[in-house]
């Protein structure tokens, strides 16, 4: 997860860059990007749809040596994140183009649904890792990025740069924890409750038990008890959330799947108010 919430910040902050007029920026991102869709291929096949997480665990093992190749790109990239920073944070173009612009107050924010980066940007300290937390996020020791802002307008373009770098630095952070927690502790990779994970292929081949399980579950997947819920991860954009209903079948009665990034369209509206599209504006911070 982590891993790819590092790619997902690069790949806006690459694209970010030649909008603000830094080409470097985006050939340095997609460069430190690849490194990370290179070990999600390895989990699941495929580079960005990596389909790795299962009902009941993970697809499987990470392959030998992963947890070790993945260590060594993250100390890379703790590097690089500095080298960001002496690019940008001391450019007069980059503070000029987004500082003082795209101001959204904290209650705008909340009032349009934004969540993620965006709206810790404006201060306020809401992570579902944090406020909810899943998997073994309650178990690692991380701090969500908030940023304070400067203005009483609220957050500004700079102020959500400012988050996402941070952030990354904490994935990093986190991402360490869990490879040392990884060698120290080896363990199964996916529950043994066969009514809903498959059971082992030699173990199917074998066994009648394991073969009708593997038969029903492939036919018809699961059932789940009657009644509704509403579940929610921390995904790089924001809240991620799925309200599902069941009536007790093998299919959901209902489902309504909240993305993150079509609550932020609603805030637009506010940030860019009184703007054009090429907006010079002087730093309203010394740099």
């Amino acid at each position: 997860a982590e891993v790819q919430r590092l790619a997902s910040h690069l790949m806006w902050l690459g694209a970010f860059g030649p909008d603000i007029g830094n080409l470097t920026l985006m050939t340095w991102c997609l460069r430190d990007r690849e490194m990370f869709l290179d070990l999600l291929q390895e989990l699941g096949g495929s580079r960005m749809h990596y389909n790795y997480p299962r009902v009941g665990g993970v697809k499987r093992d990470i392959p030998i040596g992963w947890a070790n190749r993945l260590k060594a790109k993250v100390k890379l990239f703790e590097n690089r994140i500095n080298e960001y920073e002496m690019l940008l944070d001391e450019s007069t173009i980059w503070l000029v183009r987004l500082q003082g612009v795209g101001y959204a107050t904290a209650e705008d924010q909340l009032n349009a649904g934004v969540t993620g980066p965006n709206i810790r940007a404006a201060g306020v300290n809401t992570d579902a890792r944090w406020t909810n937390p899943y998997s073994v996020y309650d178990q690692v020791d991380w701090e969500p990025a908030v940023e304070k802002p400067t203005s009483v307008k609220g957050a500004d373009c700079y102020d959500r740069y400012r988050v996402r770098m941070e952030e990354m630095r904490q994935s990093t952070h986190i991402i360490n924890q869990c490879v040392a927690w990884l060698k120290e502790n080896p363990g199964p990779v996916m529950s043994d409750d066969h009514k809903v994970t498959p059971p082992d292929r030699e173990d199917m081949k074998g066994d009648m038990e394991s073969l009708i399980h593997h038969f029903k579950l492939f036919t018809e997947g699961f059932c789940l008890p009657e009644g509704e819920s509403y579940t929610a991860v921390e995904a790089p954009k924001g809240e991620f959330g799925v309200y599902l209903v069941s009536d007790g079948a093998n299919k959901p009665y209902r489902v309504k799947i909240r993305a993150p990034g079509f609550a932020h369209l609603a805030a637009m509206d506010e940030m860019a108010k009184g703007l054009s599209l090429i907006h010079i504006s002087e730093p309203t911070r010394p740099y």
